[in-house]
């Protein structure tokens, strides 16, 4: 696990070395009924932070709800109603894959919430 780990911020690093990025966004905690499971899900995250954080970018956290809310309109939304409304906002050929569909509508949500005249009085604040 460690090699993984590191892998995983070396990745995250050059990414960001590459592009540049203002801020990491990410999707808060879900519930995992598994122990195993949520740890490793944690020590991937961490790392992936630690790497935003090492570049001292604002790093905001949506609730997975939020995200649902934002691009399909209701909380309670499927994964593949996620990925088509991705596609339609953004006008793709095809829909991406579950990861990859969670990931731009993350960001979606992250433009949405700074781009709103009142994101100023909500608590959009950098972890």
């Amino acid at each position: 696990m460690p090699g993984c780990l590191l892998e995983i911020h070396r990745q995250i690093d050059q990414l960001i070395r590459l592009h540049s990025p203002e801020a990491c966004a990410v999707e808060g905690l879900i519930y995992v009924q598994n122990l195993r499971t949520a740890m490793i899900l944690g020590a991937a995250r961490g790392s992936a932070l630690l790497a935003a954080a090492q570049h001292g970018m604002p790093i905001y956290e949506y609730p997975p709800r939020r995200v649902k809310q934002a691009v399909v309109g209701h909380g309670a939304a499927q994964k593949s109603q996620v990925g088509y409304m991705v596609r339609s906002l953004l006008g793709l050929t095809e829909t991406p894959e579950a990861d990859a569909a969670d990931a731009i509508a993350i960001g979606l949500t992250h433009f949405q919430m700074i781009s709103s005249p009142v994101s100023v009085h909500r608590a959009n604040r950098p972890l």
